[in-house]
């Protein structure tokens, strides 16, 4: 990558780890992922399986109706949407990789929603997969630009984990909005423990949570003023993570965007590191000389979406899912041919081979196989 396109990643990675302490900078920090990647326009969002709407963090771009038009009604007709919940964490996909040319521009959602923005393509990367929920960057591309391209899509990728930690760092943080002269006060307020560490691992400061985490000492505790966990290899590891956080936002990668942690008494938990050493966050933390927050919380118990498991229990293709709850949702296969916005007899193709992997032969009987897996006794 060029010298500039490394200083304008790093930047950006700045910008995006700022976006905890400030939720109101995800537009502008949107705006400047989209250029990176190379983008019209950009979307950080959240869908759930069994809900047909979807919530946004952030846009830039798009204008609010054709927003509230995805999230309403058109993001079901999404041809990229059968890819949503079978691709991996961290993974970049382009629509124009995985969906043939003619079955995009005959789609009803191209013509009536995609078309009218003169967007040709679009690149997705799932950012969080909890339960049936996903939290996903999406980044549009103009008529103008083609479709997107191998680089563009690598480019993707390399906000992928920085994403994932400010998500997830911001859902431990909660809504509130962390002013630099009130850090303290609102780390303290968490139900999560946090420790402000230095480089060498020293605890500069912990919220209530935390001290008490360290009194319990089930997890972690502390060896001359270091904060040390109870697991060797987990201790190692996030030795060399708040390390690399001394040495700025980029240097991170991957390392530590989650690290789950077992306590002797047998329970789990999580870890989240966010760097500390550049932009918002450093004005907010250099009274206590720290280049890391450390959140840790119980792990909550997370099953996979019923989709993916479905998916997976009967191998069925991500077009053969698709189908497979379009069907469920809306009926008969005319009905599907044409929130898919492809042709009835290609319905029916794949449904019959949804029959022969599921040993149903009925629409009732899908119906019910969903059911099932959507049961959270029998998960």
């Amino acid at each position: 990558m060029p010298g500039h396109d490394t200083d304008d990643l790093s930047n950006l990675i700045g910008e995006i780890y700022d976006t905890t302490l400030d939720a109101a900078l995800w537009d502008q920090t949107l705006r400047k992922a989209a250029g990176f990647v190379g983008g019209s326009n950009a979307a950080l969002w959240s869908k759930d399986a069994g809900e047909a709407s979807g919530s946004v963090n952030g846009t830039w771009g798009f204008d609010p109706c054709y927003v509230r038009a995805y999230l309403d009604e058109y993001g079901r007709m999404d041809p990229a949407a059968k890819f949503h919940f079978v691709t991996g964490i961290g993974e970049a996909v382009a629509l124009s990789a995985v969906v043939p040319e003619r079955e995009f521009l005959e789609s009803r959602f191209y013509r009536e929603w995609a078309r009218p923005q003169s967007l040709i393509d679009c690149m997705h990367v799932t950012v969080d997969k909890r339960g049936a929920t996903l939290a996903l960057l999406g980044v549009s591309r103009h008529k103008r630009d083609g479709v997107a391209d191998k680089q563009a899509c690598q480019r993707m990728q390399l906000l992928a984990p920085h994403l994932r930690r400010a998500v997830l760092v911001a859902k431990v943080m909660g809504t509130t909005q962390a002013q630099a002269a009130a850090l303290a006060e609102t780390f303290d307020g968490l139900r999560a423990g946090m420790f402000l560490v230095d480089r060498n691992g020293r605890i500069v400061h912990a919220n209530v949570a935390g001290r008490s985490m360290m009194a319990e000492g089930d997890i972690l505790c502390t060896v001359h003023d270091r904060l040390v966990l109870r697991e060797v290899h987990s201790n190692h590891q996030l030795s060399a993570i708040f390390a690399a956080a001394g040495d700025g936002d980029a240097a991170l990668g991957t390392a530590g965007v989650t690290l789950p942690l077992n306590g002797r008494s047998g329970q789990h938990f999580v870890a989240h590191v966010l760097p500390l050493t550049c932009g918002l966050r450093n004005r907010a933390a250099k009274t206590y000389s720290a280049v890391a927050a450390l959140f840790v919380h119980s792990a909550a118990t997370g099953s996979p979406s019923a989709p993916e498991t479905i998916a997976k229990v009967f191998r069925l293709t991500p077009t053969e899912l698709n189908v497979l709850l379009a069907i469920v949702e809306v009926g008969g296969a005319p009905e599907v041919a044409e929130l898919l916005g492809i042709a009835v007899s290609t319905v029916k193709t794949h449904l019959a081979r949804v029959y022969d992997k599921t040993g149903t032969k009925r629409h009732a009987d899908l119906a019910k196989l969903v059911a099932g897996y959507a049961n959270p006794l029998l998960k």
